[in-house]
Parts: structure tokens; C-alpha cells; sequence
């Protein structure tokens, strides 16, 4: 038997820890496996892209546990009632090659891309950040405003959507949300206007273009900039000539995925950036001075969903008799006898039991 994770048991596994305390101890785990990055495989991600969208792949290991992460990204579903982003992920132990858990990854994903960003933003904002700008209110957006009001101390948002119905809400969610009783709330009238006094700015809008969210005059000395959005070829969000700037010190998270998804795509091969495990691993550091610009180049990277995989999956053995099984993989007497076991009728009792 297989454990298995679905939708309503990943909402009782957050409600059960808040899901503020939910990303800020997700992040932990996404840093220390990002301190043990040589541990890894890694692989830019297998993508087959299509006009209506990408559907993926995201694999990795290391060495004694595997995952891998199927996610699609539609921008246009939301027309027909659908979500952009859906997923589903598999961890397994290497030693036998059999899956341990399957688990939705949906709302998990949202967790771990908040974490994610703002775990970033400890390393690469200023310390005295409380200003953040939030351009793009869709599906990810509460994500991103709890995770960095919980790990950043974020007391003012300024809101900005080309949908005044996403910005409305955002706002809906967030007033309705205890812990965030002292986050300050602004509604800009564009993206220039959202970033006015703003020390972080994160983009992340859903539309599979090379859209243009940020420009140069937007940006102010000291700012850090968490480009979410921008995450497969032909989907940008940034001005290149922002990534010009002089003073600007851009993060990713995989290199070779990035050059190929992220922000940088935009930019030539020689163009220079740190990798975030070089962060974690104290082999650099992140700002430098108060008034450089950092961005961090998020395109999302499978070691994120593996951490969240074994996450989920320590969460779920915390829980005395709560976790659910599915029979994925066939138990069998004798496991030469695949077809005895199964069609040939003598399958053991305890599989004749739940047919």
C-alpha cells in the first residue's frame, strides 16, 4: 500500500500547522536540501509545450529517495472555470524503486513557490523590508502575501491586476485572514503606481508571453525584485534592460534551467548569475551593499517539490492513524507470479478484502 495525499488531506495537514508556520517550516526544509546541492541529480525540467499551454515534468534524486512533480501551467483555463496550474507527485524509495507516497500538488506547489520566494528574499532583500509590491493577483497571490508577511515582516502590500476582480479577491482573502490583522493593504492603479515606496516588488502574472511588468523607471536603488511569473520559453515579465542595470545582482535556482525559462532567457550565455544553493552553502552571499538591486529569477526547480514531497510525507506519519493508503502497487505471495497473483484469482486475502 501506497500513502497517498489528496486535497483534503494536504488542507487538514496546513490547517493543522497554520499555514503561515505551514511555508516558513517548508522554506527550512527547501534551505538545508538546497545546503546539500551536490547531493542531487539535476536536470532542467522536460517540457511539451503546446498554444493552449505546457504540461511537465520535474524530476530528481539524491540517491536515497526519488520524486517527481507532473504540473501543467494554462493560462486560459481560468475561461472555462479551470485552474491555470494543476499537479501531482510522486516520492519513492530508491533502494526498491517503489513509490512511498502520492500526493497532490497543487495547493502544495503554491506553498512551496511562497516559500520559496521568500526564503529567497531573506537572503537577497534588505533586512528593514516592509513594503511589497504584488503585481499579479491571481491563484498564487495569498500564497506569496502569507509567506512574506510570516518570514519577511512585510506590514504593507500595494495590490496591482490588469483584473480589478483578482485584485477584489485578494483583498476578499487577505482581510479574512486573523493573522495578517496588521498587513496594511493599498490598491494601486498600475504596476509604476504599486511599486512607489515599495522594497520588494514580486511579479507574478499567469499570461505565456514576453510581457513587459517591469520597467527600468520603476526601479529604485535597494530594491529586490521576485520575478515569479516568467517560467518557461517565450514567458518574461522583466524589461531586459533591467537585468543591464548597473549594481544588479540576479538569483536562480537551477542555471541551465534557467537560461532557458526564466528571465534570463532574455539575456546572452555569458550573461552573469549566482545559483541559490550557492546561498545556502554560504559560498556567496547574497546583497552586498543597501542600495543593489537583487533579483531573484524564480522559475521553480524539482529539488523545492522533493523537499515538499518528504515534508508531506514526515507531516503525514506525525499523524496517529490519520493517513490514507491506496493500493497503487500489487502485494503479492509470491512476486514472481505477477499474473497469479492478480488475474489468475489468487490474489492474498487482504487485497480480496477491499476488490
Amino acid at each position: 500500500m501506497v500513502d497517498y495525499i489528496g486535497v483534503s488531506d494536504i488542507l487538514r495537514l496546513v490547517r493543522r500547522e497554520g499555514t503561515g508556520h505551514f511555508i516558513s517550516r517548508l522554506a527550512d526544509e527547501i534551505e538545508r536540501d538546497y545546503g546539500r546541492w551536490g547531493d542531487f541529480e539535476k536536470s532542467a525540467r522536460l517540457a511539451s509545450h503546446s498554444a493552449a499551454g505546457v504540461i511537465e515534468l520535474m524530476p530528481t534524486s539524491d540517491g536515497n529517495l526519488y520524486s517527481f512533480k507532473y504540473v501543467n501551467g494554462h493560462p486560459k483555463n481560468t475561461a472555462a472555470g479551470l485552474l491555470t496550474v494543476t499537479a501531482f507527485g510522486v516520492l519513492a524509495d530508491v533502494k526498491t524503486g517503489y513509490p512511498m507516497l502520492l500526493s497532490e500538488l497543487t495547493v502544495t506547489t503554491a506553498l512551496r513557490t511562497a516559500a520559496m520566494s521568500a526564503l529567497a528574499a531573506r537572503y537577497l532583500a534588505r533586512s528593514d523590508s516592509r513594503v511589497m509590491a504584488l503585481i499579479g493577483n491571481g491563484a498564487q497571490s495569498e500564497f506569496q502575501a502569507i509567506g512574506f508577511h510570516r518570514m519577511l515582516g512585510i506590514r504593507e502590500l500595494r495590490l496591482y491586476d490588469t483584473d480589478p476582480k483578482a485584485t477584489e479577491k485578494l483583498q476578499r482573502n487577505l482581510r479574512a485572514m486573523p493573522d495578517l490583522h496588521d498587513l496594511h493593504i493599498v490598491r494601486a492603479s498600475s504596476s509604476s503606481d504599486a511599486c512607489k515606496g515599495a522594497d520588494i516588488v514580486t511579479t507574478v502574472t499567469a499570461d505565456k508571453r514576453n510581457a513587459i511588468i517591469l520597467t527600468p523607471p520603476m526601479i529604485l536603488p535597494g530594491m529586490h525584485l521576485n520575478a515569479v511569473g516568467g517560467d518557461c520559453p517565450g514567458k518574461t515579465e522583466l524589461h531586459p534592460d533591467i537585468l543591464r542595470m548597473s549594481n544588479i545582482s540576479v538569483v536562480v535556482e537551477y542555471e541551465p534551467q534557467s537560461r532557458i525559462e526564466g528571465e534570463i532567457q532574455q539575456m546572452d550565455s555569458q550573461y552573469p548569475v549566482t545559483e541559490f544553493s550557492d546561498l545556502a552553502r554560504g559560498v556567496s552571499s547574497g546583497r552586498v551593499n543597501a542600495s543593489q538591486v537583487t533579483v531573484f529569477d524564480s522559475v521553480g526547480f524539482a529539488l523545492e517539490d522533493y523537499s515538499a514531497l518528504r515534508f508531506l510525507h514526515q507531516l503525514l506519519h506525525e499523524e496517529r492513524g490519520a493517513a490514507r493508503q491506496i493500493d497503487l502497487v500489487p502485494e503479492l505471495d509470491d512476486p514472481k507470479d505477477l499474473y497469479g497473483g492478480t488475474l489468475g484469482g489468487r490474489a492474498p486475502a487482504r487485497l480480496r478484502k477491499t476488490a
